[in-house]
């Protein structure tokens, strides 16, 4: 398997007060009637607080970005509610003529640096404006889960949600900063909304180094499932990049146990320039029969958002 990659494709330059920096985490949804395909994604504002908006480009060359959409489609949640300090988007589905926008929450906290939640935005009339299902988050952490959920992927698999999502595991201090440990957990539903959480691994840590394990994007193609996701170590991720994150790459029969087969994800950081540090983010479409996945390069985002294209759609299990 080889992606090809096609190029850098946009990083923020607004001067728009709610943003600054970042275009974090893309979600692309392929509009067939328009031939565009929809990058949602996140700016930082001067508070480093996050809001999602997007941008459309050609279908058939992503490269060519054809409008920009000029304010958040959501805004921060109320003081004290799951999302006021930050909202970005993770998945976009549409479920009985609604798109549903699966989105983390943030906020800020005193003896670690974030807690997330998995927030739902709803959208009738194709994904341009949204209305969030609630105040509260979709789903929060519990007795099984005692820590936070962030990023998900859902699938309509006949009539079954199937959901990979990040998971923390716990905190550790790590050169006198407080580093969260996550990995993908899988869960279901019959709805979108109501999910049963069972605390199942998808994709576990290779090692004890090993620390964040995010973004899964899951393909179902022939009867078997694909996964690619980004993963990174503990130790000096931010400045060493040797540590800092890959894209890896996972194949199911069943969507719910999986072989880690890292080595053959078929991309990896560039020479040089926007993608040269790390790779994150992952998020994968077909589009009129080509594999496309959308990411982010240095900087969790800092330096925008690009793609690339399987060669040969070589999907093999």
């Amino acid at each position: 398997m080889n992606w090809v990659k096609k190029g850098h494709i946009y990083k923020p330059s607004s001067p728009q007060h709610w943003v600054k920096s970042y275009a974090q985490v893309p979600v692309a949804l392929f509009l067939p009637k328009k031939n565009r395909i929809r990058i949602y994604f996140a700016y930082r504002d001067a508070k480093a607080q996050s809001r999602p908006t997007f941008i459309e480009v050609s279908a058939d060359n992503p490269g060519k970005i054809l409008y920009e959409h000029a304010k958040p489609i959501l805004e921060l949640g109320k003081l004290g509610t799951f999302d006021d300090c930050g909202i970005i988007p993770s998945w976009i589905i549409e479920i009985k003529g609604y798109f549903y926008l699966y989105y983390i929450g943030w906020n800020i906290r005193n003896t670690v640096p974030y807690y997330n939640s998995v927030g739902l935005a709803m959208s009738k009339d194709g994904g341009t404006t949204f209305t969030k299902f609630s105040e509260g988050p979709l789903w929060d952490r519990d007795y099984k889960e005692p820590y936070f959920s962030a990023t998900t992927c859902v699938i309509n698999d006949n009539g079954l949600f199937r959901n990979w999502y990040l998971s923390c595991v716990g905190y550790v201090e790590y050169k006198k900063k407080i580093e969260p440990r996550y990995h993908i957990k899988y869960c279901e539903s019959r709805d979108g909304i109501n999910w049963k959480r069972e605390a199942k691994v998808a994709i576990d840590f290779k090692s004890e180094n090993e620390a964040g394990i995010v973004k899964a994007s899951v393909i179902k193609q022939n009867g078997a499932f694909y996964m690619w996701y980004a993963y990174r170590n503990m130790s000096d991720y931010r400045t060493d990049v040797q540590n800092s994150y890959r894209i890896g790459f996972a194949v199911s029969a069943n969507g719910i146990d999986w072989q880690r087969k890292d080595e053959e994800a078929g991309i990896d950081i560039s020479t040089v320039g926007w993608d040269s540090f790390m790779l994150c983010y992952p998020h994968v479409i077909e589009v009129k029969g080509q594999l496309l996945m959308f990411y982010n390069g240095n900087g969790f985002g800092e330096s925008g958002f690009g793609y690339a294209v399987l060669e040969n759609n070589a999907l093999t299990y």
